[in-house]
């Protein structure tokens, strides 16, 4: 019973607020459609919406409750994690935007591979930049605050998941082409921020 007084305590719905925007925008997953039906494209089929909403929960969660301490425990900090992150979007951005795949031959005919999690769940929904920011907002924020936060966003990406097939109807194949572009440049541009700001901090 003390747990949850505790926990209802810390429950501050501007904090909650503030989180929920943060991670909205880190986490992209409006901006990360065209991303998700070349994904879906790519691997030839149906994306699991509920498996990847489960997932991607369960790994920010684990990030936000033991994600720090683990690393820590292997030697590595979160600056490293980041940069680390950083080239993972960097190629995926490089896709888009270029229209090549980095994959050999083999591994790009149809895969066995099931999309719902990798790459979906991890890491493009629960990759580094969200797990950098669920740190940095550890800082300044009550833990319960940001678990509701990432909740919230993970109801938004099961939905947004579930009405792929309809939003890319809707926007036809030439405006799939444009938004493939224009995200693909906007996730570069994130790439090196991640990248520059990680590594900055890291020499310095």
């Amino acid at each position: 019973m003390q747990f949850f007084q505790n926990i209802w305590q810390g429950l501050n719905w501007q904090e909650f607020a503030s989180c929920f925007m943060v991670l909205f925008a880190i986490i992209g997953v409006l901006s990360n459609i065209p991303v998700i039906i070349e994904v879906q494209r790519k691997f030839g089929k149906n994306i699991n919406a509920k498996k990847t909403a489960i997932f991607a929960t369960g790994i920010m969660l684990g990030f936000l409750f033991f994600g720090e301490s683990v690393l820590h425990l292997i030697g590595i900090d979160i600056r490293s994690f980041a940069v680390a992150g950083s080239f993972i979007l960097f190629f995926i951005a490089l896709e888009m935007v270029l229209d090549f795949s980095i994959s050999t031959p083999a591994s790009s005919e149809k895969s066995p591979q099931d999309p719902s999690i990798v790459p979906l769940a991890f890491p493009l929904v629960a990759g580094a930049g969200s797990m950098t920011t669920i740190v940095s907002l550890k800082a300044q924020h009550e833990t319960v605050n940001i678990a509701l936060a990432i909740v919230l966003n993970m109801i938004l990406v099961y939905f947004v998941l579930k009405s792929t097939k309809k939003i890319e109807q809707f926007i036809g194949a030439g405006g799939s082409a444009v938004m493939k572009k224009l995200f693909g440049l906007i996730l570069l541009a994130i790439a090196i921020k991640l990248f520059t700001g990680n590594l900055k901090v890291l020499l310095n």
